[in-house]
């Protein structure tokens, strides 16, 4: 879709909870932290989601999805395929990593037939690329005109808008209680968007111990709401 309206119509599209992509499957280990009382309540939330953002999506997911926009502008599918294989090594609960790829491959079917170079890169998930979601959508905002820092941006939002959804499901919060965590994480996000701009491929890491441990929790877990 061409112009800048179009740009900022495609960007809405990809932050919006209703994208089929089984984001409402996810609590990537917040349903651990719930279960064992580590988040009891709209505070506990709060700090729990700025660790997230601080910890996984702006030093990881951001970095492999910007390292995924700049080689999708280029259409370099052997670079596509070493940020997919960087990310992959750095999740390290299954679930983490299985929910990773089964969002990418869910993306890159909504929006199949829509971009040529999209459509090689979706052509090589399963073979030379793996298709994780962070790197899938650093392709497909590529191919939409979509900045890097709006990608990364939109990513940050609809990562903190579904674990908002999982959590007023496994909480209990009011809407409004949901919509004021939202507006106070803005800042986090511009934040860690700000700092994952200026970082290489080779700088990408994850620091979320605990949440890694309550994901690998989870995947014992006897009953599960979520698949992670």
């Amino acid at each position: 879709m061409a112009g800048n309206d179009g740009g900022l119509l495609a960007a809405l599209r990809l932050a919006d909870s209703f994208l089929p992509v089984g984001s409402y499957t996810l609590s990537y280990g917040l349903e651990s932290f719930v279960e064992e009382d580590r988040v009891e309540d709209g505070d506990d939330l709060r700090e729990l989601l700025a660790d997230y953002l601080r910890g996984q999506v702006g030093p990881c997911d951001m970095v492999a999805l910007s390292a995924a926009h700049r080689a999708a502008r280029e259409e370099d599918l052997e670079r596509l395929a070493r940020v997919d294989d960087r990310l992959h090594a750095t999740l390290l609960p299954s679930e983490s990593r299985e929910s990773s790829l089964t969002s990418g491959r869910r993306l890159l079917d909504v929006v199949g037939g829509e971009d040529g170079f999209v459509d090689r890169y979706a052509d090589d998930v399963d073979g030379s690329v793996r298709g994780h979601h962070p790197v899938a959508m650093g392709v497909v905002t590529a191919a939409k005109g979509i900045s890097e820092r709006e990608a990364r941006l939109v990513f940050g939002y609809a990562f903190v808008t579904g674990l908002l959804g999982a959590a007023q499901r496994l909480l209990r919060l009011g809407h409004t209680e949901i919509q004021v965590i939202l507006h106070d994480l803005f800042p986090v996000i511009e934040e860690v968007e700000r700092e994952a701009a200026g970082r290489e491929l080779a700088e990408l890491r994850s620091t979320v111990p605990l949440i890694d441990v309550e994901g690998m929790r989870h995947e014992r877990a006897e009953r599960r709401l979520f698949v992670s």
